[in-house]
């Protein structure tokens, strides 16, 4: 995959630039856009994801799906679709906007900050996964409200977006009636 970047936001969130993703990734991270999916399969079941141990932000934590940056003048749906391809090697459909709202700033054990303005979808996975492991270390189907329990009782075993995700009502009953097909 050729160099990615981010793409900055001013106050009002609104592009102002970009940067270089790694090099964005800091003890200061600028207001930056991102996203985040939770990939669902034909049997409603949560794909969760560990990050790699290579990831400069909190590696070899469980995540939702897939996360990542739009490029510059990239849709946040094209980019959710390439993520997927590229960290997954999985085909989507049904993409579906959950939280557009979501942002966040959180920073990791290393001091890594994440800053990101991060719109929140669901998606359907239509073929077999084919794992990149340089981005995920492991992965699981599993049932959405075993996930949303173990959140509960162990945050500090997920990635701070999944679990601020997670924790809105809204949220969270928007993904119980994807999961369900509804």
């Amino acid at each position: 995959m050729t160099e990615e970047h981010v793409v900055l936001l001013d106050e009002q969130d609104k592009p102002s630039g970009t940067l270089e993703k790694y090099a964005a990734h800091t003890l200061n991270t600028p207001l930056h856009l991102a996203f985040s999916c939770w990939l669902f399969n034909e049997d409603g079941q949560l794909l969760v994801t560990r990050r790699s141990l290579s990831k400069k932000a909190w590696p070899g934590v469980w995540t939702n799906s897939v996360c990542g940056h739009p490029q510059q003048g990239e849709a946040i749906e094209e980019a959710i679709i390439r993520r997927c391809r590229f960290e997954l090697g999985v085909e989507i459909t049904d993409l579906t906007p959950i939280y557009p709202h979501f942002s966040y700033r959180a920073i990791d054990p290393n001091g890594i900050v994440e800053n990101e303005v991060c719109p929140v979808f669901a998606a359907r996975a239509t073929s077999v996964l084919q794992v990149n492991n340089e981005e995920v270390m492991d992965c699981q189907w599993s049932v959405l409200e075993d996930v949303l329990r173990g959140i509960s009782a162990t945050p500090w075993a997920f990635s701070p977006w999944m679990v601020m995700q997670a924790s809105d009502d809204n949220a969270r009953e928007l993904l119980s009636e994807f999961a369900n097909g509804n």
